[in-house]
């Protein structure tokens, strides 16, 4: 298996089957906005390709050199449960040696299914994640900051360079209204709202 960018056409059909019935309003970006990130070079759709056939997707939103976001990890339906969210990571982590790379988890704590954001964590920390000091709340959706670095990184590094990747895409008011980094602590349950471009 091998990751590698896809056609413009199998990144419509990967964002329809794979990507779309697998990620609530408040976590999809809107296809056109993925679009023009790759196309500025600030993002990386990452296939999985088994021969022909795309078995699952990690994209990478690029902040400054050294520093990307796991933006999506997705397994294809049809091939979930067969140790492929594992080698994506891997295969990731091969692809971007040099570089921190960020995750956000739902929080358990808020998710509307706690069970499954408790088993999507683990599998992250399974994989070699580290949990940051702070949490998020992007489009009223709490998570959990991860992280995997080779190299010792400061949280407070890794907080600036994770807000400077929204502050680079979002209107200095849709940042205030929608992005929360880090979330307050003493926040209660937020409200989910469809991503805004």
């Amino acid at each position: 298996m091998e990751l590698r960018m896809p056609t413009p056409a199998q990144l419509e059909t990967v964002y329809a089957v794979d990507l779309k019935p697998s990620f609530p309003p408040s976590e999809l970006k809107p296809l056109r906005a993925i679009r023009e990130m790759w196309e500025e070079g600030s993002y990386a759709p990452w296939c999985l390709f088994d021969g022909d056939d795309i078995a699952g997707e990690c994209f990478l939103w690029r902040g400054r050199p050294g520093f990307v976001l796991l933006d999506y990890l997705c397994v294809s339906v049809h091939r979930r449960n067969g140790g492929l969210g594992a080698l994506l990571l891997q295969k990731m982590r091969e692809q971007e040696t040099d570089a921190v790379i960020l995750a956000e988890t739902e929080a358990p704590v808020h998710a509307p299914d706690p069970d499954m954001a408790r088993r999507r964590l683990d599998f992250y920390l399974r994989n070699g994640a580290k949990i940051a000091a702070y949490d998020t709340e992007i489009f009223g959706a709490h998570y959990q900051t991860l992280y995997w670095s080779e190299r010792p990184v400061e949280d407070q590094r890794i907080l600036g360079e994770h807000r400077f990747i929204y502050e680079n895409r979002f209107s200095p008011a849709q940042y205030a209204r929608h992005i929360h980094i880090p979330r307050d602590t003493d926040a209660g349950p937020p409200v989910q709202v469809a991503w805004e471009e």
